[in-house]
């Protein structure tokens, strides 16, 4: 596997039901927040969920990015983007034109990456007060919409994260890679458009990890997994133990 190193990490069981979260919630530059991972940890990981929020599958997935590297632990923050109003996963994917409708409204009010990207400052500002020596090593992770996010945070106007990587990513553009200036990984699902991976991949001039899950729906590693579908939980442990060793080889 180019770009990921054999070491790393030991995850474990997924819990397929009934997940109990390790982390807690605070405030953060006016946002609600989950934050796990240990007090001393000096890496971070800023996670930008999907458009469904805090979902236990996300959830799960900080938390095993937290603490299942024995070398490197991470404290991990998923600041809520939607402020309390998340899209609602029972019309997705839409049917209706009602749902279409909702959906288009949602990504057109509360899910603007622009927007979100311009948060991400003060968050990490205000989230390095918890760090040991007053600053944390930044990772930065996006699922589906919040891709998107982490390409754009990714680029060349970044002074703060040290490398990035997109889950499933939604609205990728292969024009967004060429000013990407740290290293990223892209694990996509069968629903991307592979010219639009292929295109992504090709344009990135950094060190790089992109692999497509054939068989694995969009959201799979979010709050659209069914982990109670074996293969789903076997991938979708295989998709986190894949961060975690991208993270331990470039953060």
């Amino acid at each position: 596997m180019a770009g990921v190193s054999k070491a790393c990490c030991s995850i474990p069981p997924v819990v397929s039901q009934g997940y109990e979260p390790k982390g807690e919630y605070k405030t953060i530059a006016g946002l609600k927040t989950y934050v796990t991972g240990p007090a001393d940890a000096a890496k971070a990981l800023l996670v930008v969920s999907d458009i469904f929020g805090f979902f236990p599958q996300t959830l799960q997935g900080s938390d095993i990015l937290s603490s299942s590297d024995a070398d490197n632990k991470y404290r991990v923050f998923i600041p809520d983007f939607f402020e309390g109003e998340p899209c609602d996963i029972s019309i997705f994917p839409p049917k209706t034109d009602e749902h279409k409708q909702y959906l288009s409204n949602f990504f057109a009010t509360k899910a603007v990456p622009s927007k979100a990207v311009s948060r991400i400052p003060s968050i990490v500002e205000e989230a390095n007060k918890l760090a040991p020596s007053g600053s944390f090593q930044w990772g930065i992770v996006g699922y589906c919409w919040g891709g998107k996010v982490t390409s754009l945070t990714a680029g060349e106007q970044n002074k703060t994260f040290k490398a990035a990587a997109q889950v499933h990513p939604a609205f990728l553009d292969p024009e967004d890679a060429k000013k990407v200036d740290i290293p990223m990984a892209v694990l996509a699902s069968k629903d991307e458009d592979p010219a639009a991976v292929q295109g992504y991949e090709a344009n990135l001039k950094v060190p790089k990890y992109v692999e497509t899950y054939p068989d694995m729906i969009h959201g799979w590693m979010g709050a659209r997994s069914n982990l109670e579908d074996p293969e789903v939980r076997k991938q979708y442990q295989r998709g986190y133990e894949t961060l975690l060793k991208f993270f331990c080889e470039h953060l």
